[in-house]
C-alpha cells in the first residue's frame, strides 16, 4: 500500500481509544509522529506492518517505502514506545473498570486517568482505590484473634494452658 493508504483502523488508535493531551485528544500514531519527528502516515504504516507480525529488521530492510528514512534504532524506539502506549491504555482501562466497579469513580478522577501520561501516573491514582490483598494475619484481626496471637507470643509464665485460652475466642 502507498503512504497513508489502506491503513487499517486498529493502527489509527488502541481499541479506539486516544490520549489526552492539552485540549484536544491524541491517538497513539499521533503521539509517536511528534515524538519521534516524522510523518504520520509512515508511523501508521510501521505501526501495521509490526501488527502484521514483521520484524524490525525485516520492515526497515525491505519496506522503505513504507516507513521513508527510518533506520533501525528508530524503529525500535517506535516499537518500544507502541508497546508502553499501548500497556498504558491498557491499564487505564482496568484502573477505570477497578474503581468504577468499587462505585468511586467520579468525573474527576476519570480525567486524571485520562490525562495520565506514564504507567507511573496512573498507578498513583489507583493507589488510594486499589483492593489490599487479605492474608490469614488481616482475617484473623477481622475476627477478633489478635489478642489471643499477642498472649500466645508473651508466654508469661503465669499464663493459662493455650487450650484454655483459645476457648473464649471459639
Amino acid at each position: 500500500p502507498l503512504i497513508g493508504q489502506n491503513i487499517p483502523p486498529y493502527a489509527r488508535a488502541v481499541r479506539g481509544h486516544s490520549f489526552l493531551k492539552g485540549a484536544f485528544m491524541q491517538t497513539i500514531p499521533q503521539i509517536l509522529a511528534k515524538e519521534l519527528d516524522k510523518p504520520q502516515p509512515y508511523i501508521e504504516n510501521v505501526i501495521a506492518l509490526l501488527d502484521e507480525g514483521n520484524t524490525i529488521p525485516f520492515i526497515a530492510r525491505y519496506r522503505k517505502e513504507l516507513h521513508g528514512t527510518m533506520d533501525d534504532t528508530t524503529l525500535r524506539t517506535l516499537f518500544d514506545r507502541l508497546t508502553y502506549l499501548r500497556n498504558l491504555d491498557t491499564r487505564r482501562q482496568e484502573v477505570r473498570s477497578s474503581i468504577e466497579n468499587q462505585g468511586k469513580l467520579t468525573e474527576e478522577l476519570a480525567a486524571a486517568i485520562d490525562k495520565a501520561a506514564t504507567l507511573a501516573e496512573v498507578e498513583d491514582l489507583y493507589r488510594p482505590y486499589k483492593q489490599k490483598r487479605r492474608t490469614r494475619a488481616t482475617v484473623a484481626r477481622e475476627r477478633g484473634l489478635e489478642g489471643l496471637a499477642q498472649a500466645l507470643l508473651e508466654q508469661k509464665k503465669e499464663m493459662p494452658a493455650p487450650e484454655e485460652l483459645t476457648v473464649s475466642y471459639v
